[in-house]
């Protein structure tokens, strides 16, 4: 064997050593603390990155660990999907909160102090503006906790109406009869006026407004409206449905019939299936449902209609002598 091979040779054999020596120093300089401030926070690449890769698979276990629970507990009848909605939701957000607590001591060396100043610095940053965040996530905790909303509930916010579809940390989703799904936030839910026919007693009552002519027989109308209720879908028996003559209107006599239900979300139905009867009896009836009417009243002189279709008051002093 001639030098030049045993020379190659040797060089093949010390490259290993060199590599690892390489490594050995780019696992050192990631691994090398760095300090922030007054050294309350120290962290590395390292570290950092074991941080992200803790709060990640925290992300993905709260997920698993949620679905697992809901499972277990949907087997249980005797609780209602509110509820099982509501643990799950909290057994996520303990799980990434307990995830990012480990990744911020692992990641960044977080301790009391550092945490204080974190705090601190949310704080201010809440002040100035996100407060509006703040109250978003403080009203999340509520409808979990005291639950005035529940996922499945009917709800009716101002002009809008659906389903709640889930509670989210910030916002509900409310998926109204169209398919549509409406961003609210909790805050909202919370602290504005709302309708929820799912809430409480599962019987609602349903009011459904009527004018008819002044010169209608006021008995008439109220056993044509009772008939009205009669075989409309989804209308109880009991407690009965129920005519009130309100008042004398301008131009008609105001009455309101009143049904219950025990399906309160099909209340839009409900009003136009008694819409329809309504409409079929009166006409068979003869009841008349009026318009709005005005009267022009002229205490002197004439009115002149011109051939331009224009209506002109004339004074005594200016009719022709011949009229």
């Amino acid at each position: 064997m001639s030098i030049t091979h045993i020379q190659g040779f040797t060089v093949v054999l010390a490259l290993p050593e060199g590599w690892r020596e390489v490594l050995v120093r780019i696992w050192q300089f990631l691994s090398q603390p760095h300090s922030v401030g007054n050294g309350n926070i120290t962290f590395s690449v390292t570290s950092l990155v074991l941080g992200t890769i803790i709060l990640g698979v925290a992300i993905l276990l709260s997920r698993t660990v949620s679905d697992i629970l809901k499972r277990r507990i949907a087997k249980r009848a005797y609780l209602d999907p509110g509820i099982q909605y509501t643990l799950g939701r909290l057994t996520q957000y303990l799980v990434i909160t307990i995830g990012l607590l480990l990744a911020l001591t692992i990641g960044i060396g977080l301790n009391l102090t550092s945490l204080a100043v974190i705090f601190t610095a949310l704080s201010v940053g809440i002040g100035f503006g996100l407060q509006y965040i703040a109250a978003d996530i403080a009203s999340g905790f509520i409808l979990l906790f005291e639950r005035p909303v529940r996922v499945g509930d009917r709800i009716t916010i101002g002009e809008d109406e659906g389903d709640v579809q889930s509670i989210n940390l910030r916002t509900t989703v409310v998926l109204t009869n169209n398919r549509v799904s409406i961003i609210v936030p909790n805050s909202k839910l919370v602290s504005q006026r709302l309708i929820n026919w799912s809430y409480g007693d599962p019987r609602a009552r349903i009011a459904i407004p009527i004018g008819v002519a002044a010169e209608s027989n006021i008995d008439v109308v109220t056993q044509t409206l009772t008939k009205v209720a009669e075989g409309v879908d989804n209308v109880l028996t009991d407690p009965a449905p129920k005519v009130q003559f309100l008042k004398f209107g301008d131009w008609s006599l105001d009455f309101r019939l009143l049904v219950w239900t025990n399906r309160p979300r099909l209340h839009m139905q409900i009003r136009s299936d008694i819409n329809y009867r309504i409409d079929k009896l009166f006409r068979e009836a003869g009841i008349e449902i009026p318009y709005p009417q005005t009267e022009l009243r002229i205490r002197k002189g004439s009115l002149h209609i011109d051939t331009d279709d224009t209506l002109t008051a004339h004074s005594p002093s200016d009719m022709p002598a011949d009229s």
